[in-house]
């Protein structure tokens, strides 16, 4: 499975990159003013040297994890695996995945430590060695594991197909893959792809948003949802010179593992009610960008959206009214700006 990516990558980010700070560009840069208090407060106790040596591009942490399986992409050192490990609690358990020895060699050591500071009978985290584009070499089974995360890692992918066609074969029906990444606005030349350190620094290998729609749909995944995005500004003259043609945005997405979904928004005249019981959510719940269900409001939505509230680990916090037995045509289903601007938006409802 090793190429010569592989192991550039593994010099850059195990050798060259020792700490946050070593990075050349914002691009694998976190924003975690962006989370949640209660997340952030979290990370207060994580342990220094796992946070020292955290690269990421935003807060793929999604909620109601109490109890679930998670797996993390590229975990590195560990500092989103020991904030999950907190938000799963004790009988919960999340799985790290990496490729890269100095990094996992941090993570493994704080093991004890956090299951300490939380106070766990036994660790509930597991650090293993290996391919993300290969899970099943690692022992990730088939339909065991309920949500993915990944932060600004499958960009780095040489193989990005294979990384996707192994999530979905670990996800259990209905479970979700939320992940952060970079993508550009345009295919990166072969050339700048090839270059380790644009490469390291998670922009030459940013994927392309509409080849990211076409391999999904290829995947059997036809709907995914955009959650935030924010542009990402290199900030290095001699980079941006190389590479300053394309356009590149952190993008956080969710994506559920539903057979049923279709390529477009459909109208059913189904209607969803949020319960407001998903805990540090009593008000609203943000589906993606542009879907706020509002405690205890009926909201009228399209078919996808109806069975990624219902057939999730998010059905037990919602009401869906009505079926798919009578179609009433297209659903609007776009953002209110793409309406105004009639801007392209990915994904069916996105």
């Amino acid at each position: 499975m090793t190429t010569q990516t592989h192991a550039n990558l593994k010099a850059y980010y195990g050798k060259v990159l020792t700490k946050s700070e070593d990075l050349q560009t914002n691009a694998c840069c976190s924003d975690t003013g962006s989370m949640p208090l209660a997340f952030r407060q979290i990370l207060k106790q994580i342990h220094p040297e796992v946070s020292d040596r955290f690269y990421g591009c935003g807060s793929p942490i999604p909620p109601l994890l109490e109890g679930k399986t998670v797996l993390d992409l590229g975990c590195g050192s560990g500092r989103d695996v020991y904030l999950l490990a907190k938000l799963v609690g004790e009988h919960g358990r999340v799985i790290g995945v990496d490729m890269t020895d100095e990094q996992l060699e941090v993570a493994r050591k704080h093991v004890d430590y956090h299951r300490d500071v939380f106070g766990y009978a036994k660790a509930n985290t597991e650090f293993k060695q290996g391919f993300i584009e290969d899970l099943l070499e690692v022992g990730i089974a088939d339909n065991s594991v309920d949500v993915v995360v990944s932060n600004c890692v499958i960009n780095l992918s040489p193989q990005k197909e294979k990384v996707f066609a192994e999530i979905f074969r670990v996800l259990k029906p209905g479970g979700e893959l939320y992940f952060s990444d970079v993508f550009a606005d345009r295919r990166i030349p072969k050339a700048l792809q090839d270059d380790p350190l644009l490469h390291g620094e998670c922009l030459s290998g940013a994927m392309y948003i509409e080849d990211f729609r076409r391999m999904l749909a290829r995947l059997g995944c036809l709907d995914y949802r955009v959650i935030s995005q924010a542009p990402v500004t290199i900030d290095n003259p001699d980079i941006e010179a190389r590479i300053g043609m394309a356009t590149f945005t952190s993008i956080t997405i969710r994506a559920f593992n539903i057979a049923s979904l279709e390529d477009l928004c459909e109208d059913y005249g189904q209607v969803a009610t949020y319960d407001g019981g998903i805990e540090g959510l009593p008000h609203y719940f943000d589906l993606d960008d542009h879907h706020r269900l509002f405690t205890d409001k009926p909201m009228l939505v399209c078919s996808n959206t109806a069975s990624m509230l219902a057939e999730t680990r998010f059905g037990l916090h919602f009401k869906i009214v009505g079926d798919t037995s009578t179609h009433f045509g297209a659903f609007d289903c776009s953002p209110a700006a793409a309406k105004a601007t009639d801007a392209p938006v990915g994904g069916a409802c996105c």
